[in-house]
């Protein structure tokens, strides 16, 4: 919006033949129409006095938007194509093994058991007894750790733990879900889980 007519043209408003057609407007109306008017008199006294004088520094905080947005598009692009000259460098034995080192170490199992147990209680979802399986192949660079957890609860909890799992642990992978209700009226599931989480040899 262009404020400027209005800050050159409002000095020179005769306000005093104004104010007197005001008061005889407002001498026609009732309580709820005076009341109405003051307010819109109050409207337009707020927009002068409060909104005209933050136009001026709203647009400055745009025009720093854009210059931050712009700066932060040109980093992007440029780390981008740093990233994509060191991936051509690279030979296909150094991305293999980029790609075995994102998966956590064998001797790590106990810990991602952990914090499957704190995730579980986060959402209140009951562990029962579980099963633990190491399958370490000789001629596979990948070991799996094949894990049966029987939980109960909601089934928003569940979703909720299942979420958080994938999240928490990204090297873990869900190979099979069942799913058991008591009765239709029951709040809790019982749900089986088989879970494989791939540990780096």
């Amino acid at each position: 919006m262009d404020t400027s007519f209005l800050k050159k043209e409002l000095p020179s408003i005769p306000w005093n033949r104004i104010l007197l057609l005001l008061r005889w407007h407002t001498g026609r109306l009732g309580n709820t129409g005076k009341i109405g008017f003051g307010l819109m008199i109050a409207a337009g006294i707020y927009f002068v006095l409060a909104v005209l004088p933050q136009e001026t520094e709203l647009q400055k905080l745009k025009d720093r938007a854009v210059t931050l947005q712009a700066q932060a598009i040109s980093k992007k692009t440029a780390t981008d194509g740093t990233d994509l000259e060191a991936g051509k460098k690279m030979s296909s034995d150094q991305a293999l093994q980029v790609f075995y080192d994102f998966f956590p170490r064998i001797d790590s199992s106990p810990f991602w058991i952990r914090e499957l147990t704190g995730l579980a209680q986060k959402q209140g979802v009951e562990l029962a007894s579980s099963e633990y399986r190491l399958i370490n192949e000789s001629d596979a660079r990948l070991a799996r750790y094949e894990m049966i957890l029987p939980v109960k609860g909601s089934y928003p909890q569940i979703r909720a733990f299942i979420a958080d799992a994938l999240e928490t642990i990204p090297a873990m992978a869900i190979s099979a879900i069942a799913i058991k209700r008591e009765s239709t009226a029951a709040d809790k599931l019982d749900v089986r889980l088989e879970i494989n989480l791939y540990l780096n040899k």
